[in-house]
């Protein structure tokens, strides 16, 4: 039961990064950042399942995820900053009042980099699945 729950957040987890590669090409780049943040969380919570055999917690919170699973020990310094940086980018639909602001910090530069670094810690996270 809990590899068909894995493969489920692996799967999601694996459909927001591709969503992002699309935002990407489509010049839609503050949602690349937060489709990057949604693929982390995911996988994260793949892992979650996978080290304590229970459902995840309800949260968004990326350094939250990562505090409580073995790979943390693991992981350097500039991962743990990535992670944090990527926390940042979840957007609480409920408060749309910031959302012109994050999109003018988000250039095609910066969110090319988000999408590289991204994809770097979830192949790293996927392989201790």
């Amino acid at each position: 039961m809990c590899r068909k729950i894995i493969n489920n957040w692996l799967s999601l987890a694996e459909y927001d990064l591709a969503t992002a590669k699309a935002l990407l090409q489509t010049r839609r780049y503050l949602y690349v950042a937060s489709m990057c943040q949604q693929a982390i969380e995911k996988i994260l919570k793949a892992c979650y399942v996978k080290h304590h055999a229970a459902t995840p917690p309800y949260t968004h919170n990326l350094l939250r995820l990562v505090a409580e699973l073995p790979c943390k020990a693991d992981m350097d310094a500039r991962m743990l900053e990535f992670v944090e940086t990527l926390n940042s980018y979840y957007i609480e639909s409920r408060y749309t009042e910031d959302i012109e602001e994050l999109a003018k910090l988000m250039t095609q530069d910066k969110a090319n980099l988000v999408l590289t670094s991204t994809q770097e810690l979830f192949e790293w996270i996927k392989g201790r699945l």
